[in-house]
């Protein structure tokens, strides 16, 4: 294993700390700023929905320079937003900290996919990108569980510290072991766009959005959840998140696995699993050791979707991957926050802390549809299909160098 996809690895682990410790605190920062807790669920949508808008804004920003020298910058954004979370005197400050620290998410996931691909063979592109992503699902594992333990104890504004204190690890990982990666000659930003035009990159993304929002449906509330409905204590959601975290993980490396064999295959299988156990949710989440099983099966379908779709877009965008590479980050963001706010709406309207499960399994359902149309389409067609068919295609890019 190349020792750059180490050091992405430590930076994804930072990101997907910070990016899921919040669900697990809410009931403590709600209390502290005296709001509800669909209120302090917004820090999870405020989150994603700067994710969005971050991975573009920050991916068209760094096409003039080197990949390396991007991700550091983006370590260093995301170590300002998780101080100015820790340190917040109210609730909007403390939405605008994770807004910051938000931008960073996108482009470094995207770039780093990019980066990740290109450090070893073709055949071995999804691997690569699971092994990357190793860090985000073992954040879930370790770094979560330990930050929501943290939380509940000693406060929640230094599990924050804590974290800001992980983005400076990345920040060094990056610096020491990612190797230069110039920009590649010949892509410009028009290039990047372009790639949009490809239906079957655009159907990717709406997979991503919709099949990783039912995961979200499910967790962002999963403490009031496991506590009110299932009948944990509050002290148990530390384990129970390493649970989740620990299916993610298996998922992840599974369909990083097989997405390099049969990646339509385990597109389907993980997506039509996912839909099925988050509508058995509504049921085990009443029962506690059925409940704890349910989680450990939605982290494994939910994140052995994360590297087939994300190999789909940067095949599928060949000649300019870095844009769409990022932008389906984002879209894994926009489920998200699509999830959260769903989610919140059904517990506003009084029916219950389950209800977020039968949204995310109806987003799941509708992403599986569109993993069928999609598949029928590619076996319709013998070249990307396109928007505008009348479009001449982008000129390739010249091919960026291996390290």
């Amino acid at each position: 294993m190349p020792l750059a996809l180490l050091a992405l690895a430590i930076g994804a682990f930072g990101i997907g700390t910070t990016e899921f410790v919040v669900m697990g605190l809410l009931p403590e920062v709600a209390a502290e700023f005296q709001v509800s807790i669909p209120a302090a669920g917004f820090l999870a949508t405020g989150y994603a929905l700067g994710v969005v808008l971050g991975a573009p804004l920050m991916t068209a920003l760094g096409t003039r320079i080197s990949r390396k020298r991007m991700l550091m910058i983006l370590m260093g954004l995301f170590i300002v937003g998780n101080v100015v979370t820790a340190a917040a005197p109210v609730f909007e400050v403390m939405v605008v900290g994770r807004v910051i620290a938000s931008l960073a998410h996108g482009a470094f996931f995207g770039i780093g996919a990019v980066v990740a691909a290109d450090l070893v063979a073709p055949q071995k592109k999804a691997g690569a990108i699971a092994l990357m992503f190793t860090g985000l699902t073992v954040a879930n594992v370790v770094g979560v569980p330990v930050g929501t333990y943290v939380g509940q104890h000693a406060g929640w504004r230094v599990t924050f510290s804590l974290v800001a204190a992980l983005g400076v690890l990345g920040l060094l990982g990056v610096a020491r072991l990612v190797p230069e990666q110039p920009r590649a000659e010949g892509v410009r930003l028009r290039q990047e766009v372009a790639a949009f035009r490809n239906v079957q990159v655009l159907l990717a993304m709406a997979m991503t959005v919709l099949g990783f929002g039912g995961v979200f449906a499910a967790i962002t509330y999963i403490t009031p959840m496991m506590t009110e409905t299932a009948g944990y204590s509050t002290s148990a959601v530390t384990w129970l998140l390493v649970l989740f975290g620990l299916g993610m993980v298996g998922g992840n490396l599974i369909g990083g696995r097989y997405a390099d064999r049969r990646p339509t295959l385990m597109l389907a299988v993980s997506l039509g699993g996912l839909a099925l156990v988050l509508a058995l949710f509504t049921v085990t989440s009443h029962h506690k050791v059925a409940a704890a099983v349910t989680l450990v099966l939605i982290g494994a379908f939910g994140f052995a979707t994360v590297p087939p779709l994300q190999k789909r877009v940067l095949d599928q965008a060949v000649d300019a991957p870095t844009l769409a590479s990022a932008m389906n980050i984002g879209a894994f963001n926009l489920g998200n926050a699509l999830a959260a706010w769903l989610g919140g709406l059904v517990i506003g309207a009084g029916l219950g802390y389950t209800a977020p499960n039968w949204v995310g399994a109806a987003l799941a359902a509708s992403a599986l549809l569109l993993a069928f149309a999609s598949s029928a389409l590619e076996r319709r067609t013998t070249a990307p299909s396109r928007l505008v068919a009348t479009h001449a295609p982008e000129q390739a890019a010249v091919p960026e160098p291996r390290s």
